[in-house]
Parts: structure tokens; sequence; C-alpha cells
């Protein structure tokens, strides 16, 4: 069974941050904040499925092209320590990023400027079903 999910909005905002993730900007109350592209690549996964955990393999495939020779489990940590870091994100008392134990991550932080999507739907996979996905900006 394939799971769809409807597409994250291009801009989404929680407590005093936006990410644009068509641009790949992170601001904090509206200045602009360096933020490397690992850690950026995670908060877009994250952000694409907010309250569902992104499992670790996940984000090692969204991180490294296949082949890629790293210490997959030390370097995710350290991009996750570091957008932890940049958020003022604490893994024992998470705001943002709460840490699913030997599964993944999940994006926890909603408020009313996150756009509500659809629940995900589940339905078997056929190529009949499957088409592009449209949205209008």
């Amino acid at each position: 069974m394939e799971t769809i999910h409807p597409p994250a909005p291009d801009i989404v905002r929680f407590g005093i941050f936006e990410a644009n993730l068509r641009t790949g900007e992170l601001r904090k109350r509206g200045i602009r904040i360096a933020l490397q592209e690992q850690p950026l690549r995670i908060l877009a996964a994250l952000l694409d499925r907010p309250g569902e955990v992104v499992g670790r393999e996940d984000l090692c495939k969204r991180l490294w092209p296949e082949g890629t020779f790293v210490d997959f489990e030390h370097s995710l940590n350290a991009a996750v320590r570091r957008l932890r870091t940049t958020l003022g994100d604490e893994a024992e008392v998470p705001r943002f990023i709460e840490t699913v134990h030997k599964r993944g991550y999940r994006f926890i932080a909603l408020n009313d400027s996150f756009p509500r999507a659809a629940p995900s739907i589940n339905r078997p996979a056929s190529p009949a079903t499957i088409a592009p996905i449209v949205r209008k900006r």
C-alpha cells in the first residue's frame, strides 16, 4: 500500500521561525539564519510530515546519495544536533523536534499559522491511479 501525503506548503511558520522550503531559507523573527544544507534537509523532511515519525533510514537516504561512505549514525545525530541548536531546541525537553527512540524524529510544533493538511490516504498503488500532483501557489 502506498501512503499519499498532501504536499507541504512552501512557507511554514512555527514559534518565532519561518521556513521557506522552496528557497531553503530559515528566518527567526524575520531575520535570515544561516543553516547548513544537511540540517535544512532534515527540517524540510520533518515539515513534509508534521506529527509523523520520519525514520532515521529515510533521513539518511535524503541526506546522502546511495554509495556514499559515511558514518550515517554519527553524521545524522550531528546534523540533528546542529538543527536543534539553531532552533534553540533540546532533545530532553523538545519544543520542535522529538526523538522517537531507535526509530527517528517527529516535528511536534504546530500552531495556527501552520497550514493544516488533510490526513494521509492509504490505498493500493496502481499505475492508473498515480498522477502528478499540481499545487497552486
